[in-house]
């Protein structure tokens, strides 16, 4: 990334905090990508977790550029190995595969959760989330996924709440300086309800925090998930999806939610592959998407 082009990136992401501030979706472009009318302003990517985790980071590169996958989250502890354990030769190795790659680095999907009744658990989580900042600042990523996992047995639930957002308010005042956002995947049981989710976003109160809205069966009433996704959508940056071509969530409804409120980043595979040919299904799946994003 070129200094013209590293200006432009923090400025959109400046802008993007800015817009989260104002209480909307839209989103300015990414930095690099033209309007293009051909194209859909929202874009795809890849989770690696499931579809990739078993592939090298040369092979899992070559299969988003020959399936159309425009930017990748890559999860902890799968096969490409970048964690944030890794020498400063390796991470200006990685960064130099994708800077050769039209295909962008874009997260860092960490297992970090902060909601364990044990502070020396939440401690560690909060320790090893600034790791992957460090890590992501690195490499250029612009954002590391983080979560809360469940509600414990026997803990008033605003107590737990209010923990998870407080060391994630840690977290993102961490990562700000280091022009990283922190993506608040909508996950674990009882915490992936969106009005826990907003609730847990509207304390952490911090602009280098954001939702990762991800597409759970809980997200839906009678049907839709217009009030909830409505709910989170001020604080919506990063979406997972799972498989388009399957029939069991409102992809059509939730793709008329992101267009109406000019979405322009990644919504990002998250599922298993269907078949014994990734390439095959991830094209597949992108086919599905550009009938949904237009």
């Amino acid at each position: 990334m070129n200094d013209l082009t590293r200006r432009t990136f923090l400025h959109t992401g400046a802008a993007a905090a800015a817009a989260v501030a104002a209480g909307t979706l839209a989103r300015p472009r990414l930095a690099g990508a033209a309007e293009d009318p051909s194209k859909p302003r929202i874009h795809l990517g890849l989770v690696t977790y499931m579809v990739g985790a078993k592939m090298d980071l040369p092979t899992l590169i070559a299969a988003c550029e020959k399936s159309g996958m425009e930017g990748v989250e890559l999860r902890s502890t799968h096969a490409h190995g970048v964690e944030p354990h890794i020498s400063k030769q390796r991470r200006g190795e990685v960064k130099a595969m994708f800077a050769d790659s039209p295909v962008r680095l874009y997260a860092l999907g960490s297992a970090c959760e902060y909601h364990s009744p044990d502070p020396k658990v939440v401690a560690k989580n909060v320790d090893l989330t600034k790791r992957f900042v460090d890590l992501a600042a690195d490499l250029g990523c612009w954002g590391v996924k983080v979560r809360p996992n469940g509600l414990p047995k026997g803990v008033p639930e605003e107590k737990t709440l209010a923990q998870i957002a407080g060391a994630i308010r840690t977290c993102a005042e961490y990562a700000g300086p280091r022009k990283v956002t922190l993506f608040i995947e909508c996950h674990g049981p009882g915490t992936s309800r969106p009005d826990r989710m907003a609730s847990i976003i509207k304390q952490v109160d911090h602009p280098s925090a954001c939702l990762c809205w991800n597409c759970n069966s809980l997200d839906i009433e009678n049907g839709s998930i217009r009030r909830y996704f409505k709910l989170c959508a001020p604080h919506i940056q990063h979406v997972h999806i799972h498989t388009l071509t399957e029939k069991g969530y409102p992809w059509e409804e939730l793709f008329g939610l992101l267009k109406a409120a000019d979405f322009r980043r990644f919504t990002m595979i998250e599922t298993h592959c269907k078949g014994d040919d990734p390439v095959a299904f991830l094209k597949a799946q992108r086919d599905a998407f550009l009938k949904l994003a237009f």
